[in-house]
């Protein structure tokens, strides 16, 4: 089976960027959805708009595009030969956090949902910027190769 596997590797590599765009797409928009959520509570028709937004990107967007984000780059880097190298240890690293993330904005996505606002809207922002830093650093680690 590797050996099918090593024969698509570029298959396999294009379709990890393409659910990774997806993903990242996903990661950019969910925290500004909460934004605008959490500046609804007090308008409950327009909250109510919002929990059905934030379901469907949950559910279109980025639950199936984690999921491949993780199989295709387990099989990339199984079929490239990369486990052991240091560079993929420190973007599995950040891809995890990204996955933690992930699940943090949909546990305060929920809480917006019973009207329960645990951050400012100036946090919420500021944490829509930490999946743009984490793709830097990740595609710098791919490409470069520092280590």
């Amino acid at each position: 089976m590797l050996g099918v596997l090593e024969l698509s590797y570029l298959w396999l590599k294009a379709a990890h960027i393409i659910f990774v765009i997806f993903w990242m797409a996903g990661l950019f928009i969910f925290p500004r959805y909460l934004v605008h959520h959490q500046d609804a509570l007090g308008r409950p028709e327009e909250a109510a708009a919002w929990i059905e937004r934030e379901a469907k990107l949950r559910k279109i967007i980025l639950t199936p595009s984690i999921g491949a984000v993780w199989l295709f780059g387990l099989l990339l880097a199984t079929v490239g030969h990369f486990w052991g190298e240091t560079w993929l240890y420190a973007k599995l690293a950040i891809v995890f956090a990204l996955s933690g993330f992930q699940g943090w904005l949909v546990g305060y996505s929920k809480a917006l949902a019973k009207g329960e606002a645990r951050l400012s809207s100036r946090r919420l922002r500021i944490f829509n910027e930490l999946p743009a830093l984490a793709v830097v650093v990740i595609v710098y680690l791919v490409v470069v190769k520092p280590f």
